[in-house]
């Protein structure tokens, strides 16, 4: 299962049924789980903790040193969860004494050409599109979609099922369930439709939904907003989720359109 032209040093621990195709590179301190395929010409540097059952494809590069001026040659890693793709050409960049790792979770789609830098922590089930930028020390949770060419500043957080559109950039936090458009980026609605794809009932749906029309569409700020929630609804984890993302928010939480216009 391994190709005599590929690049293996001794130092890497490779498991059972992983297919290693010609001309890729496999550095010292690597592991690999079982059943993983490496593409031709991917070099898997330092660092890489691979999982189960990934596919990396052809020209990826996993766990280059960072692009931060500040690395030392810490010893850091990149780990990449069981069942997830990596598209051709993705880099991702092992992390720095802030966090130790990059980490990616498990049944992640990375597309083609997209960038994930030093620090970056990725939940389960997300799809990043075709040329997805992360810089450094990003969070985005489990079943987050970023459509094609979205660019996310350092330090941003993206909560769970949230959805956001193509070229977008992401200069604030996105909240959870939330759709993201617009220049600025900007609340358009929430991700109805995937969530009822994962399950979500219509009334929990729309209790989501009257927790944003406060946030974004009753004319408060932000502090208000979060007061109105807290005394008037119901308390379920989803609006205890949605309350401690904006309550733990580093950089603010993007705004609504509508909001970003009336400052035109």
């Amino acid at each position: 299962m391994i190709q005599p032209l590929a690049s293996i040093d001794p130092g890497a621990k490779i498991a059972k049924n992983v297919v290693i195709q010609p001309f890729a590179t496999i550095q010292a301190d690597v592991e690999i789980g079982e059943g993983t395929r490496i593409g031709s010409n991917a070099i898997i540097m330092e660092g890489a903790r691979i999982g189960k059952n990934c596919h990396i494809f052809p020209g990826a590069v996993i766990a280059a040193v960072p692009q931060d001026l500040k690395f030392n040659g810490e010893k850091t890693t990149v780990e990449i969860g069981d069942h997830t793709a990596i598209r051709e050409c993705v880099t991702i960049n092992r992390g720095t004494l802030r966090r130790l790792k990059t980490k990616i979770g498990k049944r992640n789609l990375i597309m083609a050409y997209s960038h994930i830098a030093h620090d970056c922590i990725v939940g389960d089930h997300c799809i990043f599109s075709n040329n997805s930028t992360l810089a450094g020390h990003i969070t985005v949770g489990d079943y987050v979609i970023l459509a094609g060419m979205t660019a996310v500043h350092q330090f941003c957080t993206i909560g769970r099922h949230a959805f956001v559109t193509g070229g977008s950039l992401v200069r604030k936090d996105v909240p959870p369930y939330v759709k993201a458009a617009r220049e600025p980026l900007s609340y358009v609605g929430i991700n109805s439709i995937g969530l009822r794809r994962r399950g979500f009932t219509a009334e929990k749906i729309r209790e989501i939904q009257n927790i944003y029309r406060v946030l974004y569409q009753k004319n408060y700020n932000t502090s208000q907003a979060v007061d109105v929630i807290e005394a008037e609804m119901e308390a379920t984890s989803e609006r205890d989720e949605i309350l401690t993302f904006i309550k733990d928010s580093r950089r603010g939480i993007m705004k609504g359109y509508f909001m970003n216009n009336s400052l035109k």
